[in-house]
């Protein structure tokens, strides 16, 4: 890595495809004994391959389509009509009976197959703004809403929202918040990552919040490394590292203090996969399963090869889907081994990987984010019905400040 990011004219095709089929998954950080940071450096050489190597035509295309998209919750919104027009009127069916789909490239059979079901109600989904502390009030925080989990996993914001507010915390989400800039940086797209950096801070300064708190782990990653991204820039160099301070998991929010709202028993027996940038990226593997050992019932246990990746990795699932599809089979065999009525994680990318990676295997299971058993448990209720019911936040409890 450091002969390459010395090059000035070009790199070797075995140089990048060896950092082309890195995972990203930073595991090589928690278990190197001399604490090297890989994970500065590859992001520090994955840019340096975008600027000196020119890919394939079609694996510019992809690439192009992929991050002129997920980076984009407007731009994703549409992408949600297409799917949910292909899932509603019979089209995905057609696809699959009529082998449509064997035709296409590896690439567009992963981003099909890795789709999450969409349902009307996921299209006109409107987050408030504002949501009042219950209880004895504790901070003032703000919500960071993701992509991929603004669209596709809205019931986990809404959770995030609800179990804060009943935790006493007041909730703020800013409308203007865009993408955090992890897509892209961990691609190499180092001048976009660093313009939605900047948005993030600005949109976030004004906001007047104590801690950002993130549920998803490649989110978390990306923004408590700002300060790094933003170091030579005179303008925010500062601002990132304060801001980058204030930014926390929910799982370490609700772990730092006593739970004020009651739990209420939640009898399932779990299995709890650590997404890797949770686990390795943030060192952040306690906090989680302190959060559920609050819940009465619930028991939690460990996957075998807990440290190994999902295979999702980001956009690493659509990129290299063979690779990914292996890595999948073998956590969802691991997950099976233990008998568990549900899985739990704390990333949109690890939920939907490991969806598709169960239902491959014949063997669907619930498929759920932390802090979404710790919704269920607040309000009493069981996970399948939360599912099934209106997952929207109580209109008393918010305050929508700009359409009131």
């Amino acid at each position: 890595m450091r002969v390459g990011l010395e090059n000035t004219t070009e790199l070797s095709d075995g140089f990048v495809r060896h950092i082309d089929t890195c995972l990203g998954c930073m595991a090589c950080v928690s278990a190197c004994p001399s604490g090297v940071q890989y994970d500065r450096l590859i992001e520090a050489t994955r840019p340096q391959i975008e600027r000196l190597t020119r890919r394939p035509l079609t694996d510019r295309l992809f690439r192009k389509l992929v991050f002129w998209v997920f980076p984009h919750p407007a731009r994703l919104w549409w992408v949600t009509l297409g799917i949910w027009l292909y899932q509603t009127f019979g089209l995905r069916y057609l696809a699959h009976i009529t082998g449509l789909l064997n035709s296409l490239p590896a690439r567009l059979q992963a981003l099909e197959a890795t789709a999450p079901p969409v349902t009307f109600r996921t299209l006109w989904t409107r987050f408030p703004e504002h949501v009042r502390p219950q209880g004895q009030p504790r901070k003032r925080v703000g919500l960071i809403l993701g992509c991929v989990q603004r669209m596709f996993f809205d019931e986990v914001n809404q959770a995030t929202a609800r179990v804060l507010a009943a935790e006493g915390y007041e909730v703020v989400t800013p409308r203007e918040q865009g993408c955090c800039g992890a897509l892209p940086m961990h691609a190499g797209i180092e001048g976009t990552a660093e313009t939605m950096a900047r948005r993030t801070i600005d949109v976030f300064e004004t906001a007047g919040v104590d801690t950002i708190v993130v549920n998803a782990a490649g989110c978390g990653s990306m923004l408590k490394q700002y300060g790094h991204l933003l170091r030579d820039d005179p303008d925010y160099a500062e601002r990132a590292v304060v801001f980058a301070g204030k930014c926390k998991d929910i799982s370490e929010v609700l772990a730092e203090t006593s739970p004020q709202a009651p739990r209420h028993p939640v009898p399932l027996r779990v299995a709890y996969h650590d997404a890797c940038h949770l686990k390795h990226a943030q060192a952040i593997s306690d906090a989680p399963r302190q959060v559920l050992a609050t819940v009465p019932n619930l028991t939690v246990h460990n996957i075998p090869e807990g440290d190994l990746c999902c295979g999702s990795a980001g956009i690493y699932s659509l990129l290299e889907p063979q690779t990914a599809s292996n890595l999948g089979q073998r956590k969802a065999r691991n997950i099976l081994s233990i008998g568990a009525d549900a899985v739990i994680s704390s990333n949109p990318g690890c939920l939907l990987q490991l969806r598709r990676s169960l239902a491959e295997e014949g063997r669907p299971l619930t498929i759920r984010h932390l802090v979404e058993i710790i919704d269920a448990s607040i309000r009493g209720m069981s996970i399948e019905a939360i599912a099934h019911q209106d997952r929207g936040l109580d209109s008393a409890d918010c305050e929508d400040r700009t359409d009131p």
